[in-house]
């Protein structure tokens, strides 16, 4: 009996349990968080279904289709041409120096080029608008140092201009391709690259032959973020007067009362969003990339000299010091010379609104990614696996679509209670839930989760399922598990996807802008309002506090990757 059950049972304990179809309480769980998350992208693909042709939306529609639509196709189509050519450009370049060139400051360059990522582009639209206006610094220098007398007597580019916009995107949003594709250039195999020079390839034909189509992948990832971040602004492209989908949302709702209006152009720009995710999965279609395994030699670098390395150190200088130093220095330098009237009680209630949306947003962030995945690892099936992607899709979807998507049927449910309350008790209940803080930090769980899912999903992929399989022999229920013995475990992923969140919501605008409540304003909605109203100054002491919010997670993120890097050169 021994010898012929024995087999079977090593047979059977060495495999796998297969996905249950039965639903578990976890697996329950992170289906309603996956089916509330997606409420508001439903919300909005519903509205402009159902109400297309209704009267006086119809009507609506089709005035902004013959009169405005077409510039918010022209300037976004623009945009994204433009930010993805810039960020490409930016982001592969200094990739590709760090990685396979040395020259003075490489090894600072290879974290200090994550920095830019720290500011938002509205910031930089502010401080660069005043540096480079007409009364500002720079063409007050020029007209003092060559004598000239008006605008009449020489030509300056306009900043606030649609090309302005592109540059200004790109000098932040570059650190997206470039983090990816350094990362790709760093696993490459060694032997491939020495092959090709063996062949007679020179550094730059080996570069454009065989290291940039292997790193393909994950470059069009990169640029498919930065797009979607473009997509996204809203406080750049309206101090600018460039009119897209976000300003055309804002103005319709608020401006035209229209709110479902709102909606049709909020599915028009989710369309864009939709076709920029088949155009990056398009780019990778049936391509496979397979990169040698296991211990290897570290990739040799050039030794760059004389003029290569004065070209490469300013092409690695310059992103840095128009993206971050320059703007954040300019910003110090406003505080400073106004700080008794920038540093008051106003703007530490500002500070305290972003702070508590900022904390309870990640804290609820963290909890839910956790549910989400350690329901999936307990119950990995496609039902499952499904919800989780589902969840995540909140950070490809634009805030002011989000916004729109929640106003919408929250809206619904306020007028509901509303009228039951009247008609029951005889009370007025008037809105319960739109614009509330409730609303607006749901409307950040919707658009940040994702980056709180991937984080603690590649924390628990590090964790050894046997951990799961001991732990639950000596009689914990998986919820005990994860209290146990993944939460000790996960300690630092889980820090760090709050500390992601945090720094993201703090910086939110479109989504604030919409969902806030009356009279409860933060840092990023009065720097809009302060620059709107060509306060500047005024703008300076909460934009710096942003952008020094924002640094911090960007440092641990570059220690992080450098210090992976030396512990994989000494392997």
């Amino acid at each position: 009996m021994a010898h012929l059950t024995t087999p079977k049972m090593r047979i059977r304990f060495a495999q796998r349990p297969r996905p249950s179809l039965r639903l578990s309480g976890w697996s329950l769980g992170v289906l309603l968080i996956a089916l509330l998350i997606s409420t508001p992208l439903l919300s909005v693909l519903l509205s402009a279904f159902f109400y297309a042709g209704e009267g006086s939306t119809s009507e609506v529609w089709q005035h902004l289709a013959s009169t405005v639509l077409p510039s918010y196709i022209f300037n976004s189509l623009g945009l994204m041409i433009g930010v993805g050519l810039g960020v490409l450009v930016l982001g592969v370049s200094t990739a590709w120096l760090v990685t396979m060139c040395r020259f003075p400051g490489s090894r600072l360059f290879e974290w200090a080029l994550l920095l830019p990522l720290a500011a938002p582009s509205y910031l930089l639209a502010y401080t660069y608008t005043d540096f480079l206006e007409y009364f500002g610094p720079v063409q007050t220098g020029l007209r003092t140092l060559f004598g000239w007398e008006s605008a009449n007597d020489y030509w300056f580019p306009d900043v606030r201009s649609l090309p302005g916009a592109i540059v200004l995107f790109s000098l932040v949003l570059y650190p997206y391709v470039y983090m990816l594709a350094r990362v790709a250039f760093q696993e490459q195999s060694l032997c491939t690259l020495e092959a090709s020079r063996s062949l007679g390839c020179n550094p730059w034909r080996s570069f454009r032959i065989v290291a940039l189509p292997l790193a393909r992948p994950a470059i069009a990832a990169g640029t498919a973020l930065a797009l979607m971040e473009t997509l996204n602004d809203f406080g750049t492209v309206q101090y600018f007067s460039v009119p897209t989908f976000t300003t055309g949302i804002y103005r319709t709702w608020f401006g035209m009362g229209e709110r479902l209006a709102a909606t049709q152009l909020a599915s028009v720009l989710l369309l864009f969003i939709a076709v920029l995710i088949v155009l990056e999965r398009f780019s990778r279609r049936q391509a496979r990339y397979y990169q040698g395994s296991g211990s290897q030699p570290s990739l040799s670098q050039f030794q760059l000299g004389g003029v290569r390395a004065i070209a490469a150190l300013l092409a690695c200088t310059l992103p840095i010091l128009l993206g971050l130093l320059l703007p954040a220095a300019l910003l110090a330098g406003m505080t400073l010379r106004n700080w008794q009237k920038s540093l008051n009680r106003e703007f530490l209630d500002l500070a305290s609104h972003s702070l508590i949306l900022a904390g309870v947003t990640a804290g609820l962030g963290i909890m839910l990614a956790l549910i989400l995945a350690y329901g999936a690892r307990l119950q990995p099936g496609p039902g499952v696996r499904f919800g989780v992607q589902v969840a995540a899709l909140g950070y490809a979807v634009p805030g002011a679509v989000i916004a729109v998507g929640i106003l919408v049927p929250v809206g619904r449910l306020d007028n509901a209670i509303a009228n039951l309350a009247q008609q029951w008790f005889g009370v007025s209940t008037g809105l319960l839930l739109s614009g509330t803080v409730a609303a607006l930090v749901f409307a950040y769980l919707v658009r940040f989760l994702a980056i709180a899912i991937s984080t603690v999903q590649a924390g628990l992929t590090k964790i050894r399922p046997t951990l799961d399989d001991a732990s639950r022999c000596l009689g914990n229920t998986p919820t005990q598990t994860l209290t146990q013995v993944h939460a000790p475990l996960l300690s630092g992923s889980l820090l760090t996807a709050a500390v992601l969140v945090f720094v993201d919501v703090m910086k939110e605008l479109p989504a604030t802008m919409v969902i806030r409540p009356f009279n409860f304003d933060t840092l990023a909605v009065r720097v809009f309002q302060y620059a709107s109203d060509e306060r500047l100054v005024d703008a300076a002491a909460p934009a710096l506090a942003i952008l020094v919010v924002g640094i911090v997670p960007v440092i641990l993120l570059s220690y992080r990757i450098t210090r992976s890097r030396r512990y994989a050169d000494l392997d």
